[in-house]
């Protein structure tokens, strides 16, 4: 339950989005924990999508799948990274939720004839889940990201909720704005104008910043301090420096120099509940991070390599991340490598090129471009004793080329590519059929956390170190039961299955035939931490690492 005089934290954008509002509530809530504080952490997208899971992650970034189910933003698996928390799914709002239960609470007579408005009914909805997430988590501090930048139409409604929050509870609401200090090229100057009038505008809400987040390339001088300070109507103190950084993991390291966790509780009435110096297993993880003497070479292929790397960086979040983590605990540097697998299908690119890799990974994905390039790329690795690691889709497709080119089913394939195929050794789950003929596309793939055994003996009940695991999911297709008998019987190894046995989770090839071939029906980059690397990415790269120094 909410304890009494529980706190909220608001962070806002100004000036301008894509300038860290995410990390620095993640970095935030990292340093509050260690000062001894529950936290809990929400993410508000005023869009009017649902939740995220229809949406193009090129454009908007990656889809993050929570424990429920719930696929949301990926901020929230900065959030889950940081604090190395699970999040739940009221830890999470959108504008299409809210809006949705207003208008089905007043189909269904729940406002008793009243005449529904925006306000109070929409802003009442929205405070009424933050307040129920905090009762939910348990935690003394929630710390709420609300999308976008002041100004945008879509969020007022959420900055209204907040307002009204803070009448509620005067003395338990703070306000954080992250805005945004240009240097034009031909100027040289830092300019604060532009954040100067951010703060106008969120006045104008009826809402005061009590603390400005800085973010420019270069760190914010004293003289601008003060003239923020004056402009803004804040103290000098409470404008902190936020300059350009060369990683995400530095900002809590930055953020605790200025003294930001103390600022904040001041501004809450609180006193950290811990003596001394914090964040010391962080700082030990960021030495790591900027010493790291080998480097590895990662291809990564797939389908829709064709958008820039800035695209891909997002689309791949985690999976990235994930990477970074194992590589930074086993001394080791991961440079990754876009491959657009439709180049091998056209030849502009050899699938002999990919002998200069130490390992490769084929990540999530849907739909048919591209396909046959990935498929030739996984038999690359695995005819050539290449490191592989398949996530989802990866795996599917690695079955796919083993049903081809090992048991002898050439024609086989995915039902998702070819729904005619002789060979459907990856099909379709009988309950998704039903739901794709209604027409019901978003929240309705096997989503969230699943339970699964793992075969003893095999790399990855090695790699865990246990029997049981639970893994979180995103996908409609599963291994078909047909084939299992088959594949099984020429080498592949299913190490990894629902309780019921009924769903293969894990298949991959002997350490005594290959040095790391498996896949994953599961996202195993949505559980890693950079406190805590996820099993099965160490053991990929300790298999880089192994094949690599043969080379040498």
């Amino acid at each position: 339950m909410r304890k009494k005089n529980h706190k909220y934290i608001f962070v806002i954008g100004g000036v301008m989005s894509g300038v860290g509002k995410g990390v620095a509530t993640a970095s935030i809530g990292r340093i509050l924990q260690e000062k001894g504080f529950g936290v809990n952490p929400i993410k508000v997208d005023p869009y009017l999508n649902v939740d995220a899971g229809t949406m193009n992650p090129t454009e908007h970034g990656e889809v993050f799948v929570l424990n429920s189910g719930l696929e949301t933003d990926q901020d929230m698996g900065n959030y889950e990274r940081f604090m190395e928390l699970d999040l739940k799914t009221e830890d999470y709002i959108t504008s299409g939720m809210v809006y949705k239960y207003v208008i089905e609470k007043e189909r269904a007579l729940g406002y008793g004839g009243k005449c529904v408005e925006a306000i109070p009914y929409i802003t009442n909805e929205i405070t009424r889940r933050i307040e129920r997430a905090a009762d939910m988590n348990g935690s003394s501090i929630s710390i709420i990201e609300i999308g976008g930048t002041v100004g945008d139409y879509q969020n007022m409604m959420f900055l209204e909720a907040a307002r009204v929050l803070r009448l509620r509870h005067p003395g338990d609401v703070s306000f954080i704005l992250v805005s945004y200090l240009p240097i034009p090229s031909k100027l040289g100057e830092m300019k604060t104008k532009p954040t100067q009038t951010a703060v106008h505008m969120l006045n104008s809400y009826g809402i005061q910043p009590d603390i400005l987040i800085a973010r420019s390339a270069l760190p914010l001088d004293q003289k601008r301090k003060e003239k923020i300070a004056i402009w803004c109507n804040v103290t000098p103190d409470n404008v902190i420096s936020a300059p350009d950084v060369d990683s995400i993991y530095d900002i809590p390291l930055n953020f605790d120099k200025d003294k930001i966790g103390s600022i904040v509780l001041k501004s809450l009435g609180l006193e950290s509940k811990k003596k001394g110096a914090i964040l010391s297993e962080w700082r030990q993880f960021v030495k790591k991070t900027k010493n790291s003497s080998k480097e590895l070479k990662i291809a990564v292929v797939g389908k829709y390599f064709d958008t820039g790397d800035f695209m891909l960086s997002d689309a791949y979040l985690s999976v990235i991340e994930a990477v970074k983590f194992s590589s930074y605990t086993q001394g080791a540097h991961a440079s990754l490598t876009w491959i657009n697998s439709k180049e091998f299908e056209t030849g502009k690119l050899k699938i002999e090129s990919l002998r200069e890799y130490d390992g490769i990974i084929v990540p999530g994905g849907f739909g048919s471009s591209g396909i046959e390039g990935v498929i030739e790329s996984i038999r690359f690795a695995r005819e050539n004793g290449i490191p592989y690691f398949g996530l989802c889709y990866g795996m599917q497709l690695a079955v796919v080329e083993f049903a081809r080119n090992v048991v002898g089913l050439k024609d086989a394939n995915t039902t998702e590519i070819n729904p005619k195929t002789k060979y459907p050794v990856i099909d379709i789950m009988s309950d998704q059929k039903v739901l794709l003929a209604e027409g019901n596309y978003g929240g309705s793939m096997r989503l969230g956390a699943y339970p699964a055994n793992l075969k003893k003996g095999t790399v990855a009940s090695t790699a865990y170190g246990k029997a049981k695991i639970s893994e979180r999911h995103r996908h409609r297709y599963e291994v078909n039961p047909e084939f299992i008998m088959q594949m099984e019987e020429q080498g592949l190894v299913f190490s990894g299955t629902s309780p019921d046995g009924r769903l293969m989770e894990i298949a991959e090839l002997p350490e005594t035939v290959h040095p790391f071939f498996l896949g994953t029906q599961f996202h195993p980059e949505f559980l890693a931490r950079p406190l805590a690397p996820h099993p099965l990415f160490s053991a990929f790269i300790a298999a880089c690492i192994k094949e690599q120094g043969k080379k040498k």
